[in-house]
């Protein structure tokens, strides 16, 4: 972005198209993948174990059931309150206050890009 303006820097996040808010959606590794893949930070999937690490539900552990680029929030499984019918909804984290404990290995294409190396 080329603009300081607070407004600016908001409205292109708001304006964002989908493939740049891919970017936006990323969290820290926790020290041990850290170590082990040589970079701060990773993008999240679905599949992926988190921590989280700020606001209501700090300390909880979970696997990140849903990721929604519209509202650039992650949907956290037992991270959820209860509707007045009863039925439970998945409380929206941001994904800054989380952090990655166990990648979902799934996808070989990512876990080559996350190792360095091409094939």
């Amino acid at each position: 972005m080329v603009s300081k303006q607070p407004r600016k820097q908001r409205r292109a996040i708001y304006k964002a198209p989908l493939h740049r808010r891919q970017r936006l959606v990323r969290a820290h590794l926790s020290e041990t993948l850290r170590e082990r893949y040589g970079r701060r930070s990773v993008g999240i999937r679905k599949g992926d174990t988190v921590e989280i690490v700020r606001g209501d539900f700090a300390g909880h552990k979970g696997r990140v059931e849903a990721v929604s680029l519209k509202r650039l929030r992650i949907h956290v499984s037992g991270a959820s309150v209860k509707r007045t019918d009863g039925t439970d909804r998945y409380y929206p984290i941001h994904p800054s206050n989380v952090v990655v404990t166990k990648l979902d290995t799934g996808d070989e294409r990512r876990m080559r890009k996350l190792k360095g190396g091409r094939k």
